[in-house]
């Protein structure tokens, strides 16, 4: 059965943050929870809160042993930028494009419903 938590606007690029996701995919959820904590990125942080979440939610709504499950789905999507202005010279400005991200964490068990 696969449990899932989302973190929604984070305030991280997809881009970066998908360096950290592609590291702990598909391991047991103990050893992608120790990666993490000392993994020195800012994605990383919030990976490991969301990933914590998700087992919370396994533990408490569907009952699942946390011993046996692993990273099922992690995925990064894009959210909605914040645009930005920075002045530049002759009166001219510059945008600059801040952007977030949606992360999605699936834990699982390995047996069907």
């Amino acid at each position: 059965m696969q449990v899932n938590a989302k973190l929604r606007y984070a305030r991280i690029s997809p881009q970066k943050c998908r360096l950290v996701a592609d590291t702990v995919r598909g391991m047991p959820v103990n050893n992608a929870l120790n990666v993490l904590k000392f993994m020195p990125k800012k994605g990383a942080k919030l990976v490991y809160k969301v990933l914590w979440s998700a087992i919370a939610n396994a533990q408490e709504n569907a009952g699942l042993d946390i011993d046996d499950l692993k990273v099922a789905r992690i995925e990064i999507d894009a959210a909605p930028v914040l645009k930005r202005f920075a002045a530049r010279a002759k009166g001219r400005g510059a945008r600059i494009v801040k952007r977030n991200s949606h992360i999605t964490i699936g834990v699982s068990d390995g047996k069907k419903d």
